[in-house]
């Protein structure tokens, strides 16, 4: 029964800290996306979801594979060592998660500001 409850505080902490950043994503990264797609809601917001798809995949896949990764704990004090370790690999993998998601909207942020400055550059020049 022990090493259920530790299974069951585990997975509940992962999941509702990976919804979280995951929705916090989602709602703040939307006014980049906008600018990286020239304010056209339909496209940033259809990018901005799929986005928080392949976030959502990614770290409840690891957070379910992860599970069953390690020695079980057999007291109290191995069973909060156990849960450090586990909600310490998920908050690494949410950051780097994080860093990604922000790194790839900052590269279409930066191309789409490119392109809008080739543009003017070649309507100046004509």
């Amino acid at each position: 029964m022990f090493i259920a409850a530790i299974y069951l505080i585990y997975i509940t902490f992962s999941v509702s800290f990976t919804y979280w950043v995951g929705r916090n994503l989602h709602t703040n990264g939307r006014i980049f996306l906008l600018d990286s797609f020239k304010q056209d809601e339909r496209m940033a917001d259809s990018v901005n979801q799929l986005l928080l798809v392949g976030f959502y995949l990614v770290n409840f896949g690891i957070v379910s594979l992860f599970l069953a990764i390690g020695s079980r704990p057999t007291n109290l004090v191995e069973g909060i060592e156990y849960l450090s370790y586990k909600v310490g690999i998920v908050l690494v993998i949410l950051g780097g998660m994080h860093y990604f998601n922000m790194r790839n909207i900052a590269n279409m942020r930066s191309k789409a500001k490119r392109r809008e400055l080739d543009e003017e550059l070649a309507g100046a020049t004509i």
